[in-house]
């Protein structure tokens, strides 16, 4: 008996099927479709990182809203607070887990924190008037201070110029900066403060820790001197209150969104150009109705070529079901980080080659530093708006 030879499929002959050719290393293949299971769009896409996919979502650690979110120095973790008392602490590379979370750590929210800059610890403040430093290494609670008689709003931290020693400075609603000498071993009275008049909704250190800057609500930035214990000058220029304060890498400039939804880049080298100290005036990240106090940060891996605001049309990066409220860079891979009032964070990665970042709102601006230009075109000279 002889075999049948099979037969042809109808309308044509049989054809061998070349073997796919895989993807070149550090590339991605991205596919979407419409809802037509026989169309899709299909690309590559160029890695930049050594997270394990262009974008990735951080979820189930808190059942309250995100009011801060930082890499710690080495990049490698992340820390997050929000208003359900708590602080989660994660990893920035694969497996990207949850490895811990300090439940219930102050007795109000946690509305801002910062990694220590020379010790395994974490400065947070509360809505209960505290600043508490914990160890993140045992997660346990060394230094609770009542920083202050009402809200404190903002932290941030510095190395003392030659000393070795850390300062933490906070800002609240009672008008007033504090700073404190970091570390377990610091005493229950800061070393200095300095009354405002109205309440303070960021603060941040100068390149050099010799002075602090402090946004209020009286829509001004006021900036005071360690050494002279004084107010030396303001920054004017917002319309409305600004929600958060963050120094370029080279100390040259001063990042400051607003509940007017524009975000002032203003000069704050010793000699500006610009009598006002205005450098540029972002818009396009929208700061909404619920004066939620939105925080801005600069990218670090490349000398500040960008900024980043979070917002209320929810977007920096796409998947948030919330406002925005706090972004980070890397310190040393192009990698952006939000935090969302969705309860929620995404880690994602940026094209450095781009003026703008890959999958990015009206939220992210390229700006050079260092060369005083926008590494995008320029829409105006004083006025700059994304519209993407």
């Amino acid at each position: 008996m002889s075999k049948r030879p099979a037969s042809p499929p109808p309308g044509g002959a049989l054809v061998k099927r070349a073997r796919a050719t895989p993807p070149p290393p550090g590339t991605q293949i991205a596919i979407s479709s419409a809802g037509d299971k026989n169309k899709g769009l299909i690309r590559s896409v160029q890695r930049t990182s050594g997270l394990e996919a262009p974008i990735i979502s951080l979820a189930g650690a808190h059942r309250g809203e995100i009011l801060s979110c930082r890499f710690d120095p080495t990049g490698q973790n992340i820390a997050a607070c929000s208003t359900d008392r708590g602080v989660s602490l994660w990893r920035t590379y694969p497996p990207n887990n949850n490895y811990g979370l300090l439940s219930s750590l102050a007795k109000a929210p946690i509305l801002d924190l910062q990694w220590s800059l020379c010790a395994p610890h974490l400065y947070t403040v509360a809505a209960d008037h505290t600043l508490i430093t914990t160890d993140v290494t045992t997660g346990k609670r060394v230094r609770k201070i009542r920083a202050h008689r009402e809200i404190v709003n903002s932290v941030d931290r510095t190395m003392a110029g030659g000393s070795g020693t850390e300062l933490v400075a906070t800002g609240g609603d009672d008008g007033v900066v504090r700073v404190w000498d970091g570390g377990e071993d610091g005493g229950k009275d800061p070393v200095t403060e300095f009354e405002v008049g109205c309440p303070v909704t960021a603060v941040c250190w100068s390149a050099d820790g010799a002075s602090v800057y402090a946004a209020a609500l009286d829509n001004e930035i006021h900036i005071y001197d360690l050494r002279k214990s004084a107010q030396i000058s303001t920054l004017t220029g917002h319309t409305d209150t600004p929600t958060s304060l963050a120094l370029s890498p080279n100390g040259s400039f001063l990042l400051s969104p607003s509940f007017s939804s524009q975000t002032i880049i203003h000069d704050v080298r010793p000699f500006a150009a610009n009598p006002t100290r205005i450098h540029r005036v972002l818009t396009g990240s929208p700061a909404g109705f619920e004066h939620t106090l939105l925080r801005a940060a600069w990218s670090k891996n490349d000398d500040g070529a960008r900024v980043a605001v979070g917002g209320a049309d929810r977007m920096v990066l796409p998947g948030h079901k919330g406002t925005v409220t706090a972004v980070d860079f890397h310190p040393k891979e192009p990698i952006i980080l939000t935090g969302s009032k969705d309860g929620t964070m995404l880690l994602g990665e940026l094209d450095p080659s781009a003026g703008l970042g890959v999958s990015v709102s009206h939220s992210l601006y390229g700006f050079d530093s260092v060369k005083n230009e926008r590494a995008a075109p320029a829409l105006d000279e004083e006025h700059d708006s994304l519209d993407i």
